[in-house]
């Protein structure tokens, strides 16, 4: 069992910044990949980036230049680096994990970008 807990989102007007904070539970050991998804209010779940334990990252062309992923110094956190925030990034941000095989899914946190 893996529990994510995420930090870091709240109310930016647009072309500022936000950095999102994930932490896994304390008792995983290996996490095969943790990273970011964001739901809009009526639309899907989107991927905005992954990385892998070896540090490999998935990210869509959409998602490049302006959301950055990178592993925390401490083990089973990742950060997602956010820069020139728009409006249509406003979103709930939830923290995604791999780990044996399933998939673990944080509560999410809010992110809205002001006009």
């Amino acid at each position: 069992q893996v529990q994510l807990v995420e930090s870091g989102g709240g109310l930016v007007q647009a072309g500022g910044s936000l950095r999102l904070v994930c932490a896994a539970s304390e008792r995983v050991a290996t996490i095969q990949h943790m990273g970011w998804y964001r739901q809009a209010p009526g639309k899907q779940r989107e991927l905005v980036a992954l990385v892998t334990h070896d540090g490999d990252i998935t990210q869509p062309d959409s998602m490049k230049g302006r959301f950055t992923i990178t592993r925390g110094n401490v083990k089973g956190t990742v950060l997602l680096y956010m820069v020139n925030l728009k409006p249509e990034d406003t979103a709930v941000y939830y923290c995604n994990a791999n780990y044996r095989g399933l998939e673990y899914w944080g509560k999410g946190t809010l992110v809205t970008v002001s006009s």
